[in-house]
């Protein structure tokens, strides 16, 4: 008898429409969404501008940089599997491209975190299809990489 596989609540779903996106998380850069009636950036992958509503747009790489807008710790969380992460940091991160990105602080202890802490997209897979883009602080990310004196 086999046993039923558990749903996983941590999968986005792939559309066509938001593939490339997808692929290049998978290669280690993050994409905003522009829109080419209005010239707005936004974040998440979607096919229709969330501002003026125009289906022409396109994904555009981003710097990957940003800022701690904002924080929570979780501590309790039964879905898997979230469980297992926990605690994690559930993060707003204001790009310098001027969006903010609903994510994970990943690799700092939650008490060393600090609104307006810069931060550098790093990506993390989460399925043998799914790499997701998460952040770490950037002056952790520059030491490891060897970039700071």
């Amino acid at each position: 008898m086999t046993t039923p596989s558990r749903p996983r609540f941590d999968l986005p779903t792939i559309e066509p429409e938001t593939q490339e996106f997808w692929d290049a998380a998978k290669r280690g850069q993050l994409m905003l969404g522009k829109c080419n009636g209005c010239h707005r950036i936004h974040y998440y992958p979607r096919p229709m501008c969330p501002h003026c509503w125009s289906e022409d747009v396109v994904m555009t790489p981003a710097s990957g940089r940003g800022v701690i807008y904002t924080y929570s710790t979780v501590f309790v969380n039964d879905l898997p599997p979230f469980k297992e992460r926990l605690p994690y940091v559930a993060a707003s991160v204001e790009l310098e491209e001027g969006v903010r990105v609903s994510t994970n602080i990943v690799d700092c202890a939650p008490k060393d975190l600090r609104i307006g802490m810069p931060v550098v997209a790093h990506f993390m897979p989460i399925s043998e299809d799914v790499t997701i883009p998460v952040f770490r602080l950037a002056a952790a990310a520059e030491t490891e990489r060897g970039t700071l004196q």
